[in-house]
């Protein structure tokens, strides 16, 4: 009989058998941000006595039900010790085994290790690799930069969620071994916010050497802010958080002051300032995410694709790329894109008036919702990833895609291959409910079949850093790009006039 029990940083677990795979959830690979370690870095494990079963995965980190972006049911336990990962690993004991390492998506806001059931089970089973997941913190615990408040007393600390992905990377170095992993073959990937958790671990000088190879799907890679701009979204977040918990508005809050209500404020009143600042401020500051690294001059020393420029980004391999249409899953409540006509005008109103007639043209009916959508879906994700290839492909071997396919439904309601979909391709998520309702009216099997052909070009990579040999290099010259489709095709530098004008539009970028 294959063992369960292993010996990691804190103890002694023990892992069970499901689905004839091996499998350990909810284990510790920090301590637990509370008390004087809430704003905080991550604190090595607390060790435990006896054997720990790692049957069940750990709470997740706090969020809202129902916020903005869909939580979790109340069924799932939450709290701030929610510093855990998960591991699946084939049935048979041998190694060393590839490990691929998944960071969930969720505007850093919602999402957890355990939303996807059966998530990396198809990897483990068809690829022989190992997986691993894990929880971060999110929202204001993990994700807005409250230093400028620390005092001799108290101190805080920024990017304190991505600092938890480091630790966990950290955890992976140190103890996939005894799970049959090789951790010198780590593959780090991630969707959204875990898109934006991957390219910009590969700028963070603390993660270099912790994984060989990095996948980004759909990075909001320019979705990082300097330290003046997250010191101002700091002080609306107290004037809120003063709100929700004494009904009461204040101007301006001493470093004392604000401590004192970070500290001791109940994590539901945080939850909901998050969920009040996020809506507040796509129409504040249009083209920004509030929930995102800082650049913090240490921890992060600069802009990813400014490390990627310069060639200072870990020179790994990467794939890399976006769905079809973005943007058009922000509608309603969801949508914290520059997809307004108030937003559009705030972004047009930086630029010079040649750059946006350039740009104008090529999303005909601006700013009607199918082209804003796609306006701003590309701003985004689909524009900055392109300059996230193009500069990492002067240093380290880079493959672009881009994912075009998408069920009859999604056509017909004009999402399209839109956000987040390629996930239900990738991680075999089809044959439930909701995927099954998603084929409902046809195109599920060729779907499938896709998903399969992605999740293959995934573990090639992720075993040896090879893709197939229909899949050509991305370069700065040619641009060849691998479409994901119903047949599967290479293009040349796809939607170059856009990619064209949006250089001309915003050539920081």
């Amino acid at each position: 009989m294959v063992s369960l029990r292993v010996t990691v940083s804190g103890g002694e677990l023990e892992g069970v058998v499901r689905r004839g795979l091996r499998m350990w959830r909810g284990i510790p690979y920090a301590a637990p941000p509370v008390a004087e370690l809430r704003f905080r870095a991550p604190a090595p494990v607390v060790p435990w006595a006896g054997v720990r079963s790692a049957a069940d995965f750990g709470p997740v980190a706090p969020q809202d039900r129902n916020g903005q972006f869909a939580g979790p049911p109340t069924s799932v336990p939450m709290s701030e010790d929610c510093l855990t990962v998960n591991v699946i690993a084939p049935a048979e004991a041998a190694g060393p085994r590839p490990v691929m390492v998944f960071v969930h998506g969720g505007a850093y806001s919602v999402g957890s290790s355990r939303e996807i059931r059966k998530q990396g089970e198809g990897f483990v089973r068809d690829g022989g690799v190992v997986f691993v997941n894990m929880n971060y913190r999110l929202g204001a615990l993990g994700y807005l930069d409250f230093s400028t408040f620390s005092t001799r007393q108290r101190r805080f600390e920024s990017n304190l969620g991505l600092r938890d992905q480091v630790a966990a990377l950290e955890w992976v170095r140190d103890n996939i071994a005894v799970f049959g992993g090789d951790p010198a073959n780590v593959t780090l990937f991630g969707e959204s916010a875990g898109g934006n958790a991957v390219t910009t671990l590969m700028a963070v000088p603390a993660a270099h050497g912790l994984f060989a190879r990095a996948i980004a799907q759909s990075s909001p890679a320019n979705a990082i802010y300097p330290p003046d701009v997250t010191a101002a979204w700091a002080r609306e977040y107290l004037e809120l958080l003063s709100e929700a918990v004494d009904n009461s508005s204040t101007e301006s809050t001493s470093p004392e002051d604000a401590g004192s209500l970070l500290a001791g404020a109940d994590v539901d009143d945080l939850v909901r300032a998050t969920t009040r600042m996020q809506l507040l401020t796509p129409d504040r500051a249009p083209g920004t995410v509030v929930l995102a690294p800082v650049i913090d001059g240490a921890f992060l020393p600069e802009r990813p694709l400014d490390a990627f420029k310069h060639g200072r980004a870990a020179r790994v391999p990467l794939i890399v790329g976006t769905n079809d249409r973005e943007g058009s899953l922000f509608r309603g409540r969801l949508d914290i894109l520059a997809t307004t006509p108030p937003r559009i005008r705030a972004i047009f109103a930086k630029t010079r008036k040649r750059s946006r007639k350039a740009l104008k043209a090529l999303y005909p009916g601006l700013p009607a919702r199918r082209p804003a959508a796609d306006f701003g879906g590309d701003l985004a994700f689909w524009y900055p990833t392109v300059k996230v290839a193009e500069r990492h492909a002067r240093y380290a071997e880079v493959h672009f895609y881009r994912f075009d396919i998408a069920p009859r439904l999604l056509r017909l309601t004009g999402h399209d291959a839109t956000h987040g979909l390629e996930l239900f391709a990738l991680f075999d998520r089809m044959d439930g409910l909701f995927g099954r309702a998603l084929g409902m009216l046809g195109g599920r099997a060729a779907f499938k079949r896709a998903g399969a052909r992605m999740q293959a070009h995934w573990l090639r990579f992720a075993h040896d850093g090879t893709v197939a040999d229909g899949w050509p290099k991305y370069t700065a010259r040619k641009r060849r790009t691998l479409i994901i489709d119903r047949v599967d095709r290479v293009e040349q530098d796809p939607r170059g006039e856009r990619r064209v004008a949006w250089q001309e539009f915003v050539p920081h970028v």
